[in-house]
């Protein structure tokens, strides 16, 4: 999971404790021990993964190495030197990029990932879609964490936290299952489907 700001998540990257921090005061805990290790849920993903897949945001890349090691072409991308370092360390392929940036492969792959929350990436989901939509392939798909049903599409300022005083404030964004359709089509993308694992959500997105 990371930001625009790749930086901002090197410490839950690392596996430290880490909340993001609201203008109200609210905190959200960050689930930095999934990023770390294999998570229940995390099967729904790979399994519906069976050609070459590019995933966005990819933290210390479990999902990517995971892939890996099914003999699945993937390419982790973060714009997290650190994040890019772990995955490589774990057998991943991952590359230093913004994924607003050319990133190889554009409009071939068949699967793109956007997991544990990196829907909320640059704070607008739609555009972040609109984008990744750009990489697949026709016949390709967006496989999409989401929040649970009830939780619509939020956006708000935030910083994490533990961080210095000064730390920047940066949008991020969380879109449920009860809203992921609308802000798909916005992005020319459409619902194949939901599923549940657990406490996790997840969505299939096509091409309209």
């Amino acid at each position: 999971m990371t930001t625009l700001a790749g930086h901002e998540f090197d410490l839950g990257l690392l596996g430290h404790r880490c909340w993001l921090e609201l203008a109200s005061g609210e905190r959200i805990e960050l689930p930095v021990e999934r990023w770390t290790e294999p998570s229940a849920g995390d099967d729904v993903l790979l399994d519906a993964c069976s050609g070459p897949t590019i995933d966005i945001g990819c933290g210390p890349g479990r999902l990517t190495a995971a892939l890996a090691g099914r003999g699945v072409v993937a390419l982790g991308v973060d714009s997290s030197r650190t994040a890019v370092g772990l995955t490589r360390r774990r057998g991943g392929n991952a590359l230093h990029r913004n994924v607003f940036d050319r990133l190889p492969g554009e409009g071939r792959w068949r699967h793109a990932l956007l997991a544990d929350g990196n829907i909320g990436i640059g704070g607008d989901p739609a555009t972040l879609l609109r984008r990744t939509a750009r990489l697949i392939a026709p016949d390709g798909d967006v496989l999409v964490e989401v929040e649970p049903p009830g939780h619509g599409l939020r956006h708000e300022r935030v910083r994490l936290r533990p961080g210095h005083a000064d730390v920047a404030w940066f949008t991020w964004a969380w879109v449920g299952v009860d809203a992921i359709a609308e802000v798909a089509v916005r992005a020319g993308l459409r619902v194949d489907w939901t599923t549940r694992h657990g406490h996790r959500w997840f969505a299939r997105l096509e091409h309209r």
